[in-house]
């Protein structure tokens, strides 16, 4: 039996292709028991039956195998739970008989209180507290629920039946075809599934209300949620219903199940899970009040709702092979995702948002200690890990690329839709895709990506003109400021002084000479009096070096807005990356800063402001005036924008704007602007007098819950008390977690501690929103917030130790510190109490307190900056 101990995969030898499934939960003891009938293929000789447990009890005696060709049952004398491998070993007396057989089990378990496996979820229905059963099985969680071959390569098909109390609902992937009451219990059957993935069967049972649509071609669709929020569900079914056809004409092949359910959960650790037919959802993701939501939210649930129907297609229907090839099912998700909603939306000019995607990509993996996009996978404790920004938004983001180089038509309507059809109902590799897309476009497709999705990190393209010529060199950018090894197939579009002039071309060594006079005559000869922007619209995955030269006529172009908002966002956001590693000077980039005075677009003035709170904080490491020069710098440029947008909603005016005033106002709020402060502190005034004020609608609520804790302190808890009221009394999530994440960002390091301990008591805050109170320490917080984590440690591996939640933990607590220190006291802490599920962020969270520091040493050396950012703020 040792054999198959501390393997990665399953033996071949026993291949499933049906599972009869039976589960009874207890909602009262928080147990369930349950027997499975599998229908086992035997392909070579042996006497063992090997598949996927965990945490749950085998009844021995249950256990049996009865070959199709004989009417007798065959016991197994040996069963044994490898618990470390989570694998269930059967040795059995005889060799198997080749062929079809079924194999039975009996077990139980818990239902748990982790967010994964089947695990319980609390609500209140009529001021009484009850208990809900979920399942969440991916990545490999399934093995919790019922023994089985858990790898997304061994697909069958399941014909579910459950025993639950009469009153509830109770739902699972395919429509019920048999539910019969006994007394206070019914037995409910479903039809039997498609062939699937044992990560995608789902279970849920409680009490629901729903809402109802269909598709154009008469698919039922329903929202379900906690009962009395039905009409939260209106917006999410709108966008379910319309996406589920879009996607139907763009993959060309029908939605594969007779109907769709999405469900929102209240206690859900991931935002939502694409289970075939029942997509389950966090309630923020899935539900949307007209009156209490944000404009911001609205569209997540739109982007979150179409990311997971596309699932229904990839990653359902055609999945992935093994987890190394996650990012097909992510990375195509999130990039589909985008196109679905500006079909539905095209007002909200979502592909310039897509950047938000792409920096996350980029940030991520300019770390050294980032991973491949095809990352292999030798431990199912290494699966969670690989849930990234390297898998969704990298693997969007070299997707789109690839896109924009092959051309939309050829992308999708050939290649897609010959990919999905080919491997319909199977599994498929990063390669299989590939040469799906050069069949059809001729272009070498796996050489091209090959560089993408199998080397870890990107390259920082090089630019300057010398005697009319374009110089470009490549090398892998690296946020550390190191040097990197690595070398890439660049796809390089380049626009000279007008989006009229565009070149596109392939970089295929480290570097290249262009001649530029083609394009543009003698008025290159020495760079100036015109603008060149490389990497077009941001389409590549990739930065771009200027020289001082061109970095000065972008600079300029910027100011009298000659570029699009795409590009100004792409200058802005290599410029801030490029500081940070200390390849281009801090007064270079707060020069390039003052030339967004004027901005108004949401994208590129909502990068601005993320970038102008890390500047803060790392200024204020290096030089309190400093900080206090660059708080005022910022305040200079966010007026401009707050000034146009005002305090009140405006009629007819763009959702863009409604989520632009909000961010502008809390910044303004942080950055100590007084007449902010005071008219967000009057609103919230009158928010606790009438929670129905018109003077705080939900887009401005952040922006005085952090003026209010700017604001809060020791000797006054007035407002921050306010604050905690709010959250009790109100139902909706969204407002719980809005508030959360404005809690800890007072100045105040005593209240940033009261907050940290209100997050782990569990009677008001559910464990999935805890890390939200985490994301927003203030700069005087976060010493007394490693301190906390610290004394807390053993609690919170205890509460989240068994899914990825507790590697947010590390890096909202670790990643913001800038001392060599700091990082050699996070790195003896954790010697002892790292595991393999936290080690790859572990090492992240390090490796960017060195980055800080470095950088906050690098501005130290930099000569009259404080006087620099005065003369910018008074310009």
């Amino acid at each position: 039996m040792d054999k198959f101990k501390g393997q990665p995969r399953l033996p071949k030898f026993a291949v499933p292709k049906r599972y009869d499934l039976r589960l009874i939960p207890d909602l009262i003891a928080c147990t369930f028991t349950g027997t499975v009938s599998i229908d086992v293929d035997i392909v070579a000789d042996t006497r063992f039956i090997v598949l996927n447990a965990a945490d749950i009890s085998v009844n021995d005696d249950s256990v049996s195998f009865t070959p199709l060709t004989s009417s007798k049952a065959l016991a197994a004398p040996k069963v044994v739970l490898f618990e470390e491998d989570e694998i269930l070993v059967l040795e059995f007396t005889e060799i198997l008989p080749r062929g079809v057989g079924v194999l039975q089990l009996g077990f139980s378990g818990i239902l748990n209180d982790k967010l994964k496996g089947f695990y319980k979820s609390t609500y209140e229905h009529n001021g009484e507290k009850k208990n809900m059963a979920v399942t969440q099985f991916e990545p490999a969680d399934a093995r919790k629920c019922f023994p089985c071959w858990d790898e997304p390569a061994c697909k069958a098909t399941f014909k579910i039946t459950l025993e639950v109390p009469a009153e509830l609902v109770a739902l699972s992937n395919m429509p019920i075809v048999d539910e019969k009451v006994d007394g206070n219990v019914k037995v409910v059957s479903y039809q039997e599934s498609p062939i699937m993935s044992t990560y995608l069967v789902a279970i849920v049972v409680g009490l629901f209300d729903y809402v109802e649509d269909h598709t154009s071609d008469g698919i039922k669709v329903r929202v379900y949620c906690q009962v009395g929020k039905a009409d939260q569900g209106k917006f999410a079914l709108h966008v379910g219903a319309k996406t589920l056809d879009l996607f139907k004409e763009y993959f060309a092949v029908p939605y594969p199940l007779p109907k769709m359910d999405m469900i929102a959960i209240p206690d859900f650790a991931a935002g939502a899970m694409e289970n075939y037919g029942l997509v389950t959802y966090r309630e923020t993701i899935l539900l949307y009040d007209e009156q209490h939501s944000a404009a911001s939210n609205k569209q997540r649930v739109a982007i979150v709702v179409a990311h997971e129907l596309a699932h229904q297609w990839f990653g359902n229907l055609v999945t992935m092979e093994w987890w190394t090839h996650l990012w097909l099912n992510e990375g195509f998700a999130t990039w589909v995702s985008y196109l679905a909603i500006d079909s539905l939306f095209p007002e909200w000019k979502i592909w310039t948002q897509f950047l938000d995607e792409s920096t996350d990509g980029l940030r991520l993996d300019g770390l050294e200690e980032s991973h491949p996009i095809e990352v292999e996978v030798n431990h199912v404790a290494e699966i969670d890990e690989i849930f990234d920004a390297i898998s969704y938004m990298k693997g969007a983001s070299v997707i789109r690329m690839l896109q924009s180089y092959l051309g939309a038509e050829v992308f999708q309507q050939k290649s897609l839709a010959a990919y999905v059809k080919n491997h319909a109902y199977s599994n498929a590799k990063t390669e299989d895709l590939w040469s799906a897309l050069e069949a059809e476009s001729g272009e070498p497709v796996n050489k091209l990506m090959s560089f993408w999705t199998k080397q870890t990190g990107y390259p920082v393209v090089s630019a300057k003109i010398t005697d009319g010529k374009l110089e470009l060199e490549q090398s892998r950018f690296l946020s550390s400021g190191s040097p990197g090894e690595g070398q890439w197939i660049v796809p390089v579009t380049l626009c000279c002084g007008s989006y009229d002039m565009r070149k596109n071309f392939l970089l295929e060594s480290k570097s290249g000479v262009y001649d530029l006079k083609e394009l543009l005559g003698s008025s290159i000869d020495d760079g100036s009096g015109t603008w060149i922007k490389i990497n077009v619209d941001q389409a590549g995955f990739y930065r771009v070096k200027y020289d001082d030269t061109l970095a000065a006529g972008l600079r300029k172009a910027t100011e009298n807005q000659s570029l699009t908002s795409i590009d100004r966002y792409g200058i802005l956001d290599d410029s801030f990356a490029l500081s940070m590693a200390r390849q281009q000077s801090l007064a270079s980039l707060l020069t390039l800063i003052s030339a967004y005075k004027k901005e108004l677009d949401y994208t590129v003035m909502s990068n601005l402001i993320v970038i102008s709170y890390k500047l803060v904080k790392i200024a204020a490491d290096a030089n309190l005036e400093l900080m206090s020069e660059i708080k005022q710098l910022f305040v200079g440029v966010f007026q401009f924008a707050a000034g146009k947008l005002g305090w009140d909603p405006k009629q007819g005016e763009s959702h863009l704007d409604a989520m632009l005033r909000g961010e502008v106002l809390t910044a303004l709020a942080v950055f100590g602007h007084d007449e902010t402060r005071k008219e967000a502190t009057r609103r919230f005034d009158a928010f606790l007098a009438d929670r129905n004020t018109s003077l705080l609608p939900p887009d401005l609520r952040r922006a005085a819950y952090v003026a209010v804790m700017q604001r809060a302190n020791k000797s006054d808890k007035s407002g921050y008390e306010s604050l905690l009221r709010v959250y009790r009394e109100t139902e909706m999530s969204e407002e719980k977690t809005r508030i959360l994440g404005s809690l800890a960002c007072c100045p105040d390091p005593s209240i940033v501690q009261d907050v940290l301990n209100f997050v782990l008591s569990d009677e008001v805050v559910r464990n999935q929103d805890a890390l939200y109170g985490l994301y927003g320490v203030s700069w005087e917080g976060r010493e007394g917030a490693w301190k906390w984590l610290q004394e807390k440690w053993e609690y919170v591996e205890e509460t989240w130790g068994s899914g990825f939640l507790i590697t947010r933990f590390i890096s909202a607590v670790v990643s913001p510190f800038a001392s060599f220190e700091k990082a050699k006291e996070v790195e003896e802490f954790f010697a002892m109490r790292s595991k393999p599920s936290m080690a790859r962020t572990l090492k992240q969270s390090i490796e960017r307190v060195h980055i800080n520091a470095n950088w906050v040493e690098s501005i130290r050396k930099e000569d009259n900056l404080t006087q620099l950012v005065a003369h910018l703020s008074s310009n």
